[in-house]
């Protein structure tokens, strides 16, 4: 069993994936702020503690435990580059500083698909300078990739997908529909469980395809 610090733990994917860390007999301990104890399901230990802050918390971490760093801003859109910079990219170069110092085995990002887009272009900006700061510290990682995740509050996608199906018949869209897939919350939560259990390698990137077929390789 494994040893699990989580960031992000009572966000959209956070609490599913901590219910099923706790149902495969994992230890789960979870950062939040002051405040924020009740949201948290029973079963993981509490630590409270300031996210864009590693000292506040890298003594917390457990050694040779997998880090796990979800928190950031939900609904990614245009109007939201400088929320991104101020907490996504704060909380992870937080996280990997903390990661670094208490010696954890393997440090767990979900970052983005790097298919070029406008529309997402700071966000994707913003989470592959996490992955180069993440690198830096030489921390074995594993950058997971989605593009959209599909699931409850979040199915306006689907629309898209006529738009998918079409693509796919036109060999010059063909790539990027791939890049640009839909993957379900069900997905997420089943690779990010596979990754953790997994043994760590210096740099594994989970893409897309690897998501939605639920494999490492």
């Amino acid at each position: 069993m494994k040893t699990v610090f989580i960031t992000g733990g009572t966000g959209y994917i956070g609490k599913r994936l901590i219910k099923l860390l706790l149902q495969k007999g994992h230890r789960v301990i979870g950062l939040l702020r002051k405040g924020s104890e009740s949201k948290l399901q029973p079963g993981v230990e509490v630590v409270i503690a300031d996210p864009f802050d590693a000292n506040t918390f890298k003594n917390s971490i457990p050694k040779d435990s997998v880090f796990v760093q979800l928190l950031g801003v939900s609904h990614p859109s245009l109007k939201k580059a400088e929320q991104f910079k101020e907490i996504d990219l704060k909380s992870a170069k937080a996280s990997a500083d903390a990661a670094a110092i208490a010696g954890v085995s393997h440090f767990i990002y979900v970052s983005v698909s790097m298919s070029p887009s406008k529309f997402v272009k700071a966000f994707q900006d913003v989470r592959k300078k996490g992955e180069e700061y993440c690198l830096s510290k030489d921390l074995n990682c594993t950058f997971i990739r989605p593009w959209y995740v599909l699931g409850p509050g979040h199915w306006w996608p689907i629309v898209l997908l006529p738009l998918y199906g079409i693509a796919e018949l036109i060999p010059a869209f063909r790539n990027k529909a791939h890049e640009m897939a839909l993957v379900t919350i069900g997905q997420m939560i089943t690779i990010l469980a596979k990754v953790i259990e997994a043994n760590p390698t210096p740099l594994r990137i989970i893409e897309i395809k690897n998501i939605r077929q639920k494999n490492l390789e």
